[in-house]
């Protein structure tokens, strides 16, 4: 995590923290960034991460920042291009679903594969997939948790627009990331996790 990291961090979250939509819902939304900055300061030096594994929680956190400030439902460029393929709904909350499962699959693999939980990479897969689905849905008790209390915030956060299987959806989109991330990413995760465990050797 170098200067730069944060300086983009800080930059991004002073822009979406400027004039939100409804601030309940920007904090709400940027909940997790803030707790993953926390979590990865505190682990810098015990256990620090590859860059990729950085880079990809840095876009995630844009992502969420950026849905914080408008609202998912609300982001400019998926309204444009709602209107210019004609479809039923603003999808930035899909893209933001699909990070949820895409990321988080990294970090779920350097962890695993870093503590030796499990030699098998079949069964490494399979766990970096239940993972991330169990983080999905935990996301999704939360969501329907913050309807319980909040029907006005509820409306912002959980972005449903009417879809009545935005849901199950939702959870879809992060199985495809999971899987997406393992597919595309692990050779290029597997140089880099050598390359940490080399220079702490």
């Amino acid at each position: 995590m170098t200067k730069t990291w944060l300086t983009v961090f800080f930059s991004v979250l002073t822009w979406s923290a400027f004039e939100p939509k409804d601030y309940p819902t920007w904090w709400l939304e940027t909940a997790p960034a803030l707790i993953a900055l926390v979590i990865l300061i505190a682990t810098r030096r015990r256990f620090p991460l590859t860059s990729l594994a950085y880079f990809l929680i840095l876009i995630h956190s844009i992502v969420l920042m950026i849905g914080a400030h408008y609202t998912y439902a609300e982001v400019p460029l998926f309204d444009w291009l709602k209107v210019a393929l004609e479809l039923e709904r603003n999808n930035y909350d899909k893209l933001g679903h699909f990070a949820q499962g895409f990321i988080p699959a990294i970090i779920a693999r350097e962890i695993l594969i870093r503590n030796q939980v499990v030699a098998s990479r079949n069964w490494l897969n399979f766990l970096i997939i239940c993972i991330c689905l169990a983080i999905a849905a935990f996301y999704e008790l939360i969501e329907w948790f913050v309807a319980l209390l909040s029907e006005e915030a509820a409306e912002s956060f959980l972005g449903t627009q009417g879809y009545i299987w935005d849901t199950q959806s939702d959870m879809a989109y992060a199985l495809v990331g999971a899987i997406s991330a393992i597919i595309t990413l692990s050779r290029l995760h597997d140089r880099q996790i050598s390359g940490v465990t080399a220079r702490r050797a």
